[in-house]
């Protein structure tokens, strides 16, 4: 255990570590990126064009699945997702608490209602104990969040959706360029989504897609993206045809070539991508062993991690203070660290809207006490990561007990 002298914190007017905030994410644009955006701009084609089909075999190639839909941000990846299986009135899917809200939102855009699911201890993964618990006769699907970018036990998953007749879905915003038991991301469930906001590993400004092989959930998602009807522009215009039926509601969920453009260099760059994030959790990890106070989030031996997040956990019986103190002490020494999640079933919408409240998921709710993001991106250096584990040491060892 690593307890130093206690020195003055920035928070009570000391010198902070950094003077400029280190950001727990930022995007990695280059002049590749750059160019091709540009290249998009003077092309005939802005939405709808070459560049999206181009994006979406791309991604398909690094997820291992015959089809890529895109659309324009992960939430819309997954309320594609949930129209595909035909989630309706009535129907339940069961989510873990442990997300970002739209994970549930997605089941409640369609009328259904969002089963919350307590998580693994060690890991804050869906617990596939827990999940099995919560199926009722009105069970549908089960949406899975690879957490921090660690896949879920998705062969655990995968026997209980099949003895069940469910639909299994892969919440994989976090997690693109990594594996499980040998398998990649995006092709580990029936449906499986990707968010390509800033900070994820893969950045188009917003964006999303949904990666499957199975051909007729694949044109479902295409026609939700479209308004429900049945070709795009491009495809009307290699026709020399003009007309076209909607055959069903759906919303313009459409990505542009220009996003796409952006994508498909971005993807590029994503092995290296997922290795220099490797890197930084190792180095995070030796020097987090060493401090008192703080530990890191269990990875599983099965699992190549690809850290959309780096998530610790703070020992509050070894601190005199909240995690709140410590958050703001952090902040105040230039380290932005942030917060992942407040738990789905705490949020006031859901509290009222289903009667819930604390006490639903114990395992989630006592982590969220204790959880912090650290900043966690490639282009951090050597010297960022320095910064970020010498602010944690300083202000864990100003409030040690």
């Amino acid at each position: 255990m690593n307890i130093l002298p206690k020195r003055k914190l920035a928070v009570d007017g000391g010198a902070p570590v950094r003077t400029r905030l280190l950001p727990y994410g930022r995007q990695t644009i280059d002049d590749n990126d750059v160019a091709a955006v540009v290249a998009s701009l003077r092309s005939d084609w802005l939405t709808t064009g070459p560049k999206v089909a181009e994006f979406e075999r791309a991604l398909a190639a690094v997820a291992g699945t015959s089809d890529a839909v895109a659309v324009s941000t992960g939430t819309a990846a997954l309320h594609a997702a949930m129209y595909a299986l035909g989630v309706g009135p009535g129907d339940e899917v069961l989510v873990t608490t442990m997300t970002f809200a739209a994970s549930a939102n997605c089941a409640a855009f369609l009328g259904a209602t969002p089963v919350f699911v307590d998580v693994d201890p060690d890991t804050l993964l869906i617990d596939p104990q827990q999940v099995e618990i919560h199926i009722t006769p009105r069970t549908k699907a089960v949406v899975a969040v690879d957490y921090a970018g660690q896949p879920c036990d998705y062969d655990a998953l995968e026997s209980i959706t099949r003895k069940h007749g469910l639909a299994l879905v892969d919440d994989a915003c976090h997690a693109i360029g990594g594996s499980y038991r040998g398998r990649p991301v995006g092709s580990l469930a029936l449906l499986n989504t990707f968010s390509f906001h800033p900070v994820k590993h893969v950045a188009t400004g917003e964006g999303g897609a949904i990666t499957t092989s199975d051909a007729e959930l694949a044109r479902r998602l295409r026609l939700f993206r479209n308004h429900g009807i049945t070709t795009d522009f491009r495809e009307r215009a290699e026709k020399g045809a003009f007309a076209y039926e909607m055959i069903d509601l759906g919303y313009n969920y459409r990505l542009s070539d220009i996003q796409c453009a952006l994508g498909i260099t971005q993807l590029a760059k994503l092995p290296a991508s997922v290795a220099r994030r490797q890197a930084i959790a190792a180095q995070y990890d030796v020097a987090f062993a060493k401090v008192s106070g703080v530990k890191p989030l269990a990875v599983r031996s099965d699992v190549s991690h690809a850290y959309h997040l780096y998530v610790i956990r703070l020992d509050l019986d070894a601190l005199a203070v909240d995690r709140a103190t410590i958050f703001g002490a952090l902040r105040a020494e230039g380290i932005g660290v942030n917060v992942h999640y407040l738990p789905v079933h705490l949020h006031p919408y859901y509290q009222n809207k289903l009667g819930i409240g604390k006490g639903l998921c114990p395992v989630a709710e006592a982590a969220y006490q204790r959880i912090l993001s650290l900043p966690m991106f490639p282009a951090m250096t050597d010297d960022d990561v320095s910064d970020v584990v010498e602010a944690v040491e300083k202000v864990l060892s100003h409030y040690h007990r």
